[in-house]
């Protein structure tokens, strides 16, 4: 019997992996170069000064009062607590060419508090057994060819430069033009008592060969940057997290998930035609005991990795719960860190896979990864990102 069980699990988790790397191939031709929760900045916005920021967003900058040219100059760099945007209306991010360089993406660093949480001792509520740790492995190069809808997303943040990852989703009301990224809310926002992360910016297939570093300091724009740079000028993440997240989590980790509508530094087509893919998502919040297998992808940042290149873990989920009156979350077995932080997790839905979740908590030893469940309350969210920012 364990051994049939174990079997049937082993297949599940191949055709995990197998059909993610289908969907998630990339054009033949190879990469290519070239609500209230939400912010705007649209691509196509009347720009009647010609700096690079819209209207709406000089606009938006000034009601706070802080100047447009020295937020591109080098103002955004201010975090006085009177002047971080936090409401949900005020997220600002214009394109700052050439700010993200090869040097300073790879010196941006993993948001450590992110992926930290109370001993999982402490849990309250319905929570499985702590999972046996799963070694990540690596993902195969070229990304483009095998998860290119997997990346790392780069902000700044008053701490510094950080890293999380980020996977393209389809976009429902724009299909096969989509322009979405699902992350984790603490990768766009700080949550309780802080604001709106800063430069905010998707690069699908970093690094895609997956150089060292040394080599990386060599390599060419399109190795690092396959699909070029994607700068989010619209950001959504759950009111829960804006109230209630914190450097351990706290209440919002449960609704740690976020969207992020994105334009490339320059050039036109959509991310989903740049890429050639985008992966569904599933809203069902199909319960762990549904789930045969999770598959979680990344690019881990923290010690021993160095969040150059992609990992990914996969195993049965159990539940994690961090107060009863809060939704249980997703954990399964992986040894990422930080950096990972709202990369997708993936099940298999008939012979497609489709997100269900991202990266969110886990333990200071790195045993362990949680997520959040995706219900109503995220699907409302990717939808008035879908309806209402879309087609921008």
């Amino acid at each position: 019997m364990r051994f049939s069980q174990r079997r049937h699990r082993l297949l599940t988790v191949t055709g995990l992996v197998a059909a993610l790397a289908l969907t998630a191939t990339a054009c033949d031709s190879g990469p290519d170069s070239a609500s209230d929760k939400s912010g705007s900045a649209a691509s196509g916005t009347p720009d009647r000064d010609g700096d690079g920021i819209p209207d709406v967003l000089a606009d938006k900058l000034e009601e706070h009062g802080l100047d447009v040219d020295d937020w591109k100059g080098g103002g955004w760099k201010d975090w006085d607590k009177d002047k971080w945007l936090s409401e949900a209306k005020d997220f600002v991010n214009p394109v700052i060419e050439g700010l993200w360089d090869a040097e300073r993406m790879r010196g941006a660093e993993d948001p450590a508090k992110t992926v930290s949480t109370q001993d999982a001792a402490a849990d309250q509520g319905v929570s499985d057994p702590v999972p046996a740790p799963v070694e990540a492995t690596a993902e195969k190069t070229p990304y483009h060819e095998s998860a290119g809808t997997v990346g790392k997303i780069f902000f700044d943040s008053p701490e510094g430069s950080m890293v999380c990852s980020g996977t393209v989703v389809s976009d429902v009301n724009h299909p096969g033009k989509s322009n979405l990224v699902w992350t984790a809310g603490h990768c766009v926002h700080a949550g309780s008592g802080g604001g709106w992360y800063r430069n905010i910016v998707f690069v699908p297939a970093y690094n895609d060969l997956g150089r060292s570093e040394e080599e990386l300091a060599a390599g060419a724009a399109e190795e690092i940057a396959p699909f070029g740079q994607w700068w989010a000028d619209w950001a959504a993440t759950s009111d829960e997290w804006i109230a209630g997240g914190s450097e351990e989590g706290g209440a919002g980790a449960a609704y740690d998930y976020a969207v992020l509508h994105v334009k490339p530094e320059s050039g036109d087509k959509s991310l989903e035609e740049t890429v050639g893919a985008a992966l569904d998502v599933d809203f069902s919040a199909p319960s762990a005991s549904e789930v045969d297998a999770m598959g979680a992808w990344g690019y881990p940042a923290a010690p021993p990795y160095k969040g150059l290149t992609m990992f990914r873990c996969i195993d049965k989920p159990g539940r994690l719960s961090l107060g009863p009156s809060l939704p249980t979350m997703y954990r399964i077995g992986c040894t990422m860190t930080g950096g990972s932080s709202g990369g997708g997790w993936f099940r298999m839905v008939g012979t497609e896979p489709r997100l269900v979740s991202n990266t969110s908590i886990g333990p200071v030893d790195n045993t362990w990864l949680a997520g959040p469940r995706l219900g109503d309350g995220a699907k409302a969210l990717y939808d008035e990102m879908s309806t209402s920012y879309g087609g921008q």
